[in-house]
Parts: C-alpha cells; structure tokens; sequence
C-alpha cells in the first residue's frame, strides 16, 4: 500500500466542441478527505475491503493492451474502486491470488457498482477470474433515462464517461497516452491518478444521476439501467432471469436523415452518358 499522493492544482482544458475552457477532472479537489489506497498483496487488500461499508461506487478495471492486433485479451491487471472520498486500487496481477474479499464485494448486492460499458468489464472479470458480480448500474443507461430530452438516439448507444463528467460536472477527463500503458507492472504515480480518475468519476455521475432520478415522480425503475453479471451472463436484479436493456418510456426521437447520394456514382453515371455532336448544315 502505498501513502496517497499530493494534489496539484489541475489546468484548464479547451473543448474541441465549445469556446468553454474546462477544468481538469481530479478525483482529489472532489473530495472532502482524498485518500488513494493502492494494494498489491491480497491479505492487505482483504483487511481494508472487509471494512468497507455498504453503499454505491465506482468500478472500472484496466488490463495491459496487445502490441499486435489479433492476439487475445490479457487478464485483468488493475480493478479500481471508489467512493466519494476514497479510492482503493486493487493490483490483481501482482497477488498470489484474487482477493476473497474483493471478490464478496463484487458479488455482493450490498454494494452499488457503477460505470461506463460495465457489462463488458463485469463479462471479462468472470473469463478472467470467474467472478459474478452483482448490482451494476450502466451509467449510459441511467444518464438516457434520467435525461431523454438531451439524449436521443438508440437506448443502448453508449456514452462515454468522459462526455458524462464533461456534461455534469463541467470538467475534463483527460485520457492520453497512460490509458494504452502498461497496467501489469508496478503502478506508476501517473497510473495510479489515471485509475483512481476514471473510478471516482464513475461514483460521481452516478450520484448525479440518481439525484435526477429521485426528482422524476414516478422515479424511474433500476430494472431500466441496473443487472448482474453471473456466470458470465446478463441477469436481472434476482439474479434468476436474463436481463436486456429496455426502457418502455424512452423516446429516442425522430429518425435520422437519410443518407446523401453519392455524387461520385452520379457524375460517373453522367459522364458515361452518350456525346451527341452536331450535324453539319448541309
């Protein structure tokens, strides 16, 4: 485990999309009482995750990229869980073996697991260490959900986390080159900010979120953004029946346009067409 690391005042960042400069998302100058607990051996992470209390955070997981395209996936190196102070960085690929207590906690409906493209994380975690978890929420789905007028389009378009922070909390979540680094060694000091950005993130807009969705009366069902992943399938809240993504009040909007002809096929079409050249006046 490592001490947490000293804030820094975070620059601004210019939108590509706007002439707003926004703030450089940092997990630390978003909480109260920051602290980043970063474990790479499975008795010290059972001891801090056995005293963790109930309640929603945010989940990712990071794993080392393939130089060449077509090998297979590599493991899972890095689960990251956050809170709305606390960010606990779980270094898998340097234990002996998974952690007992991070894998109740996963498969735990006591606590709330929250993010972006979670059900694809939550499906390579089970081929990767057969581990269920329980009570995810996909935050692409709650964010249509709670907000249809400003998103349309399918129901099951995702939404980048990115786009949610800079929609909700008016700051940037930089990517860059350390989300293509190499998450199987020893965590670097950037890495671990990165890790802990991307998880407390997702605690953040959750909670958002959820405040919006307590002001809808009726208040939205979590069957239209919430699941578990067991076994490696899609179930609902029981963990008894196959979930999929649906929300019979969403309005998705108008169709979009349809697409332009293609004026390369037209001007080949046009300059195939026969010359006729005038006759001679006899």
């Amino acid at each position: 485990m490592t001490p947490p690391l000293r804030g820094r005042t975070p620059p601004a960042r210019k939108l590509h999309s706007s002439n707003i400069a926004l703030p450089k998302y940092s997990w630390r100058h978003r909480s109260i009482t920051p602290a980043l607990f970063y474990f790479t051996n499975h008795h010290e992470a059972n001891a801090h995750l056995a005293r963790l209390p109930h309640g929603p955070i945010g989940f990712d997981l990071e794993w080392r990229p393939n130089i060449r395209k077509g090998q297979p996936e590599n493991r899972v190196a890095l689960v990251q869980l956050a809170t709305a102070d606390t960010v606990i960085l779980v270094h898998v690929h340097l234990m002996t073996q998974f952690p007992s207590q991070l894998a109740e906690l996963l498969s735990s409906s006591s606590w709330i697991k929250a993010g972006v493209s979670i059900k694809y994380d939550c499906m390579k975690l089970y081929r990767d260490y057969g581990v269920s978890v329980q009570n995810c929420v996909e935050l692409s789905l709650l964010a249509r959900t709670v907000d249809n007028v400003r998103w349309k389009g399918k129901y099951t378009n995702p939404l980048g986390l990115a786009r949610l922070v800079e929609t909700y909390e008016q700051a940037a979540l930089l990517k860059g080159k350390i989300q293509r680094s190499n998450w199987e060694q020893y965590l670097t000091a950037l890495q671990q900010e990165y890790a802990a950005n991307d998880a407390h993130a997702g605690y953040v807009v959750y909670s958002r979120l959820l405040s919006m969705a307590q002001a809808i009366d009726p208040m939205p069902l979590p069957t239209y953004y919430s699941f578990s992943v067991i076994s490696g399938l899609l179930r609902d809240s029981s963990g008894l029946y196959p979930w999929q993504a649906h929300n019979p009040h969403y309005d998705p909007g108008p169709p979009p346009p349809p697409k332009p002809k293609n004026l390369d096929k037209d001007n080949q079409e046009s300059n195939s067409d026969p010359v006729i050249f005038p006759q001679p006046i006899s």
